[in-house]
């Protein structure tokens, strides 16, 4: 395992993450009595896989069912001084009500402290004013004065610019968020996390980064000799100002392909860049070079037509699905847009004012082309309705 300083918390942060979220009974809190055995067994022999493997970060939240139940019956076995322990709360407009949460969850891991907590879901200007400005900070802060909690981060799908204030904030040593191979945009905020000597925590780089651990046959080829979800990790962890990444493990054997990237780190472009090339003349091939390189010059993220459309997400996925028939992982999001609140918002390409939409793109250069490709991806990607399980 390698580790990197994880921003100003100085902790040294294995670049692999033990998530949480995957491995669970269920989406909501069950009682002693619920707990299913087999389920108990491979949640621990998960974890002591991971520890096997040199991942001592545990993390979790709140808002992931029985996860933090059944670390409970785990973590206390395992040596704490050599444990990085993270859960996260979603935001609460008192204090009283965040702390009552937090105890839940301190009592459920069965933990006197946690290492690093996570205000969860800042994903929109109202939830990170709600955080600055109501109770959950102030309850924070109380948490870590009486030693229970030692660094305090968000975690966010929120745009870019509002995760770009939550840095600038200065009130958060470490950010969650979204950066991978095939969705950058967020780069600007973690350049920006750097310069202010917080720790880089990439969410979900093999699920929502692309559903990578079911990758269709032409992306197997074109990131040969790496596995997709290989070659993704490699490339995150190729920047230094990533930190570490959140495996969503729910098996034991979920962590080798990962770790598969650990022998390339420290001279990771030579495997790197063929597959990057590949990549890019494949994009090329199929899209036009136009396209390809400049879709999102001057592309509004969102525009209302007259729902919230989801420009930049919709054709982000259309065109991964064209170029690498990544058609599995664009149905697993696009159908989740109406479904899921705001950590997915808007709509799908259905009872679009055209004419609406147009005058929104008054000026973009691929404008006149945006109509077909929004009913083409509409056509590659729709299908049932999906809801997001996990909770805030």
């Amino acid at each position: 395992m390698a580790f990197r300083r994880f921003g100003q918390t100085e902790l040294a942060m294995p670049v692999l993450t033990c998530g949480g979220m995957r491995y669970q009974q269920s989406w909501t809190d069950i009682a002693p009595g619920e707990l299913d055995r087999r389920v108990q067994e491979n949640v621990e022999a998960t974890v002591r896989r991971a520890c096997d493997t040199g991942i001592n970060h545990i993390e979790t939240a709140r808002g992931y069912g029985s996860s933090e139940y059944h670390l409970g019956f785990v973590l206390p076995t395992l040596p704490r001084q050599e444990l990085i322990v993270q859960t996260k709360i979603g935001p609460k407009d008192s204090e009283s009500e965040f702390l009552k949460t937090f105890d839940l969850s301190l009592q459920n891991l069965r933990l006197s402290h946690v290492d690093l907590l996570s205000i969860h879901g800042v994903n929109t200007r109202g939830l990170l004013d709600q955080t600055l400005k109501r109770g959950a900070l102030k309850a924070c802060r109380k948490l870590q004065a009486d030693g229970r909690v030692r660094h305090v981060g968000f975690s966010t799908h929120a745009p870019l610019d509002v995760i770009l204030d939550g840095i600038a904030s200065g009130e958060f040593s470490y950010v969650n968020l979204h950066w991978y191979f095939f969705d950058q945009r967020n780069w600007p905020a973690i350049e920006a996390a750097r310069a202010r000597d917080m720790g880089v925590f990439i969410i979900s780089p093999s699920d929502k980064g692309g559903k990578l651990y079911e990758p269709p046959e032409k992306l197997v080829r074109l990131c040969a000799p790496l596995h997709p979800m290989t070659f993704n990790d490699l490339f995150c962890l190729a920047h230094p100002e990533v930190h570490t990444l959140s495996i969503g493990a729910s098996r034991p054997t979920d962590f080798d392909l990962h770790a598969a990237a650990l022998p390339h780190l420290e001279q990771p472009w030579p495997v790197l860049d063929p597959i990057l090339r590949r990549l890019h003349d494949e994009g090329v091939r199929c899209h036009g070079e136009d396209w390809w390189m400049h879709w999102n010059e001057g592309l509004p993220a969102v525009v209302n037509a007259p729902m919230p459309l989801p420009l930049y997400h919709i054709l982000r996925l259309y065109n991964l699905a064209k170029a690498y028939d990544m058609v599995g992982y664009g149905q697993m999001r696009y159908n989740l847009l109406g479904g899921a609140d705001h950590w997915f918002p808007g709509s799908k390409v259905v009872d679009v004012d055209w004419d609406k939409l147009a005058a929104s793109l008054a000026g973009y250069r691929f404008a006149s082309e945006i109509p077909d490709r929004l009913r083409e991806a509409h056509a590659i990607l729709n299908g049932d309705d999906k809801k997001r399980l996990s909770v805030s």
